[in-house]
């Protein structure tokens, strides 16, 4: 490799493994209880999915599914349903869409908690929006396998480091979208509250976050979406699932098995994302 430096090449490497070094010999034990926190709300969460391991588990969370697309985006969106997660399960990848299942919504969750509060406060405070900005450029555009090396080493091979590493990348748009929603909401309505006395928090409960909350569903829309899209890349991480069998296919070149797992990811990538706008169209 030619080197064409003019000053020497700046350590950041180095510096970055020196970091690495510092947390996992100063706070490994905080690294470890989120990893066992994560790992039992996805066996609880897995528990629930399966409904208990009762006989015809699937077919009773195929009819809830069902009825909860029904009443959230109309009758054909609980056909759709039906049919996919039949077909699913009739291919055999069941379990393992329990698995893709759990560690989507756990991701979706805690980028859920952590992201609308701080989307919330860059709303209120333009230096935050100043700081947290570029910090969430470089979250959405660094390449995600990088993300998978520091989870890989803090929290070892597993689920948890797909969730850690999904939810890095994932989270992004729920903060922009909280943030622009708020701003967005009318400059008169936010005035007429002032004008009653309404403190922040009021103003904040009672007129914007109820009207920015399509925008907010927005986002958490594109947030699911981008967990999907971690899924196989979470795979290389040991993280189950629909991911595994892709990438299990992409390296044995069996296409056969990586249309039928992929078939699998679009189908509930479909069903979740016509249950979130559903909610937002009526939040409208």
């Amino acid at each position: 490799m030619d080197d064409n430096r003019i000053f020497p090449k700046i350590p950041l490497d180095e510096w970055v493994e020196q970091f690495r070094d510092f947390l996992k010999d100063n706070i490994q034990p905080f690294f470890d209880t989120i990893r066992d926190v994560i790992e039992e709300v996805d066996e609880a969460f897995r528990w629930v999915l399966s409904i208990g391991d009762i006989p015809y588990s699937p077919f009773i969370l195929m009819i809830i599914i069902t009825i909860i697309g029904f009443f959230v985006s109309g009758w054909k969106m609980g056909l759709f349903s039906l049919v996919g997660l039949w077909l699913i399960n009739n291919l055999g990848y069941w379990d393992h869409l329990l698995d893709t299942l759990s560690l989507v919504v756990i991701s979706v969750l805690i980028a859920i908690i952590i992201g609308v509060p701080i989307g919330i406060w860059m709303s209120q405070k333009d230096l935050a929006q100043m700081i947290i900005t570029p910090i969430l450029d470089f979250m959405q555009t660094m390449p995600a396998f990088v993300y998978l090396i520091p989870a890989v080493v803090f929290f070892k091979l597993g689920v948890v480091p797909g969730v850690v590493s999904t939810v890095i990348f994932s989270m992004p748009p729920t903060v922009r979208l909280t943030n622009l929603g708020i701003r967005q909401v009318d400059a008169e309505l936010v005035e007429a509250a002032d004008a009653f006395g309404s403190t922040t928090w009021q103003k904040l409960m009672k007129v914007q976050i109820p009207i920015s909350m399509p925008t907010t569903l927005q986002g958490i829309n594109q947030t699911i979406m981008l967990s999907l899209s971690m899924v196989v890349i979470a795979s290389l991480a040991g993280a189950p699932g629909l991911g595994s069998d892709v990438y299990k296919a992409v390296s044995q070149v069996k296409i056969g098995l990586g249309f039928e797992a992929g078939l699998a990811l679009v189908i509930i990538a479909m069903i979740l994302d016509r249950f979130t706008q559903g909610k937002k169209k009526k939040a409208r």
